[in-house]
């Protein structure tokens, strides 16, 4: 992993007097007129620890000024599309820290994968690299809830997994989430919810196999639905599985594993209470950094789902938490 700024202690104590106590950090926003950059300019601009620079519209593509943007600042966070974010990288070229948020760094060696409930060491990681590939939506749910079963030795590495997940239409980005504002009366029933990757070739499954542990991709199931934004991702197991594990077994390894985690909440197995007249609301985490595992079943069968907002958890809140941990600062800040 790059982490050429934290070898070199002369440029160490400059960024530490720089991002000290006493000082605010400098934070670029490249691509902040969209989805994700709109939510992560809202939520950091009333922070008085931060210096946000702007770049008016007429120049957000100018690549002068972005360069001049770059040079300023102490942290970029890229809300971009995978090529765009590549060529902001040569852009930076090494001027300031990066945080990523598109999927076009998540698996390369030299970037810190930005999810720091993935292991103990994850968050000091995170902490000293210059380069953080901010996690995807659909894979923290999957990574977080199928992480601690292989790392516990109750579910073995080469189970093929399937993943059915919902999203709001926000998880698609502008041009989506016009289509769904601008349906029609009768196309919003026609369109309601819409499954798609079903040709198992959704960008997140390298993301998803590569941190998750397992030896193969899953069967991803996808489905994007007509409301803004929270989504669930479910995994369904038999008991043969899981070595004969019983839902309760699974519950408490979920909950021993997140025992410490503040953004993390691990319900009791089959909670009715995290139940809306029966259903289960992909919702009701939405304004929150939260992640809730939910666990369900019987002695046969059992149904892991995680709930949280996808442009949360999911992306802006993933990014501020992942921006406070860079620059020492308390990890709920602002969140």
């Amino acid at each position: 992993m790059d982490r050429s700024w934290a070898a070199n202690p002369m440029l160490v104590l400059t960024r530490t007097l720089r991002i000290g106590i006493f000082t605010m950090a400098t934070i670029f926003i490249d691509g902040q007129a969209g989805t994700t950059g709109i939510e992560i300019t809202a939520r950091l601009r009333g922070r008085s620890d931060l210096k946000l620079l702007t770049i008016q519209d007429e120049h957000r593509k100018d690549p002068a000024i972005r360069e001049q943007m770059f040079k300023q600042a102490d942290v970029a966070i890229l809300c971009l599309p995978d090529d765009a974010a590549r060529e902001a990288c040569t852009l930076s070229d090494g001027r300031c820290r990066i945080i990523d948020a598109s999927s076009a760094h998540r698996v390369h060696p030299e970037w810190a994968y930005g999810l720091p409930e993935l292991s103990e060491e994850n968050r000091s990681i995170i902490a000293k690299a210059d380069k953080v590939s901010n996690p995807g939506c659909y894979p923290q749910g999957f990574v977080l809830s199928v992480l601690p079963l292989i790392e516990a030795e109750v579910l073995a590495r080469d189970t093929p997994l399937r993943c059915s997940a919902v999203s709001g239409f926000s998880g698609g980005g502008r041009q989506m989430i016009e289509s769904f504002r601008d349906f029609t009366p009768e196309q919003a029933d026609t369109y309601n919810s819409q499954a798609y990757g079903l040709t198992q070739n959704h960008k997140h499954l390298p993301e998803m196999q590569h941190y998750s542990g397992t030896a193969i991709a899953p069967i991803f199931l996808p489905m994007v639905a007509a409301y803004y934004k929270g989504m669930v991702t479910s995994i369904a197991l038999f008991a043969s599985e899981l070595n004969g594990a019983t839902p309760d077994d699974v519950q408490t390894i979920l909950k021993r594993r997140y025992a410490s985690e503040q953004f993390i909440q691990v319900a009791p197995v089959n909670a009715n209470e995290q139940l809306t007249n029966g259903y289960l609301n992909p919702t009701a985490c939405n304004g929150t950094n939260n992640l809730e595992l939910m666990v369900f079943g019987d002695a046969q069968r059992v149904v892991i789902n995680a709930r949280y907002d996808n442009l949360g958890k999911g992306a802006a809140g993933a990014a501020i938490q992942n921006l406070n941990i860079m620059l020492g600062k308390q990890e709920d800040l602002g969140l």
